[in-house]
């Protein structure tokens, strides 16, 4: 029997709200003049399960590409800055792997910046597949992530396990339509939560999966 664990990368394994703040308040300086937002701001719009993001951060009603351009090429520097894992992620990722259990990344960012962020906290080659939004036509909470990593390990939901831990509703929606088992971090982006399937350090996965 596999045993899989999926992670959100942003709110879960590592704190980047510093460097997405810096990068959109980047281009709402250069591009608009306006005045900088909040770290808090910018992480609850982003957790929002419906929003509008170039409304919420740059006063459009979707993204003009010289706004997308811009960031990606400000943020392709910024994004390895000031990350940090959280305490408790590399020990439990060092077990989880020690105990045989497949470690994958499901996040809604793009693909080249969450293999650079994982790359510069050492800890890019503890998984087997790092996906972003931008390997499917979908992100979560559509299963297309998870069902891709799925079947990158040949899963048979009849006799394999697997779990997708993040912090925010669009994970636990992700992993009902993909119908695996989720646990909701409250240790990053959102640390209250009305699922019930919660857990409050990352070492509690261990208790689970194992």
């Amino acid at each position: 029997m596999q045993k899989i664990v999926i992670f959100d990368m942003d709110g879960t394994l590592l704190d980047s709200q510093k460097d997405i703040t810096i990068s959109v308040n980047h281009i709402r300086k250069v591009h608009y003049a306006l005045e900088p937002l909040s770290e808090a701001f910018i992480v609850d719009a982003i957790n929002k399960e419906v929003r509008n993001l170039p409304e919420l951060f740059y006063g459009t009603k979707e993204y003009e590409k010289q706004d997308r351009l811009a960031f990606e090429e400000h943020y392709k520097t910024q994004c390895t800055q000031n990350p940090y894992l959280y305490e408790g992620i590399l020990r439990t990722l060092t077990l989880l792997r020690e105990a045989g259990v497949k470690l994958s990344v499901a996040t809604n960012a793009p693909t080249p910046f969450a293999k650079l962020m994982l790359a510069s906290l050492g800890v890019k080659d503890m998984f087997d597949v790092i996906i972003g939004a931008d390997e499917v036509s979908h992100s979560k909470p559509d299963p297309q992530m998870l069902l891709k990593i799925l079947d990158f390990y040949n899963y048979d939901a009849t006799k394999d396990r697997a779990w997708m831990i993040g912090d925010n509703s669009k994970d636990m929606h992700s992993a009902d339509n993909a119908k695996i088992d989720s646990l909701f971090a409250t240790w990053g982006f959102s640390p209250e939560t009305e699922f019930t399937n919660s857990i409050d350090e990352p070492l509690e996965i261990l208790s689970v999966v194992l």
